[in-house]
């Protein structure tokens, strides 16, 4: 049986600590929102599922308008739930694997060629970059960096939010993304150069970046 994978990205937050009164999948950097960013890699990808809660309408009327396959789900509670909520609701009849992709961060165009290659199951990282990150504690295991867990005080990479994980892991869960994904550490690791824009000043950090050619 070939590899088949059901793509979910997350845009239903409310984006409050960026104070742009947006959702963040909406924010544009360089004239283009970062959700039409993520769905130019996605070109290849048929099973494509973006979750909606904040400003729903907006989110949805922008990316139909550039592709018409996209299945919206619905986390009406996403005031009171984090990505792992709208993962897990986006995660039902879902492919044998899932990728799971936050709507406000950039990813480096050859690592997410590497992703989108990428058969197994993973968890994403890069250098400490935001303001506010989580972390990833990693160990070498038979010549592999594995993640061992994920901490708010130490680690040796911020964690991305970048995941791709068996779907039947992925169905229950109401706090972040890591929590569907602690139960079966370990798990390979996975260094990507991405952009998380939480901040205004990651936001700053983010446009910069892109404008000088992800370098």
């Amino acid at each position: 049986m070939s590899f088949s994978r059901t793509i979910i990205i997350s845009c239903a937050g409310m984006g409050n600590r960026l104070g742009l009164g947006t959702t963040k999948a909406l924010v544009e950097v360089d004239g283009k929102p970062l959700i039409i960013r993520h769905l130019e890699y996605l070109e290849d990808e048929e099973d494509i599922r973006v979750v909606v809660g904040y400003q729903a309408e907006k989110v949805i009327e922008t990316v139909t308008a550039y592709r018409k396959d996209v299945l919206f789900v619905f986390n009406h509670d996403f005031r009171n739930t984090g990505t792992g909520a709208s993962v897990a609701l986006a995660s039902k009849y879902a492919n044998e694997y899932i990728l799971s992709l936050d709507g406000d961060m950039l990813i480096h165009p050859e690592d997410m060629r590497r992703i989108l290659a990428c058969e197994h199951e993973f968890v994403g990282g890069n250098p400490i970059a935001s303001d506010d990150p989580w972390m990833l504690q990693t160990f070498e295991q038979d010549g592999r960096e594995m993640v061992s867990a994920f901490s708010h005080c130490m680690g040796n990479y911020e964690w991305n939010g970048i995941t791709q994980m068996l779907s039947s892991k992925m169905l229950k869960g109401n706090g972040h993304v890591f929590h569907l994904i602690e139960p079966y550490l370990p798990v390979a690791f996975m260094e990507l150069r991405t952009r998380e824009i939480d901040t205004i000043h990651d936001y700053e950090r983010a446009a910069e970046w892109v404008k000088r050619g992800f370098v």
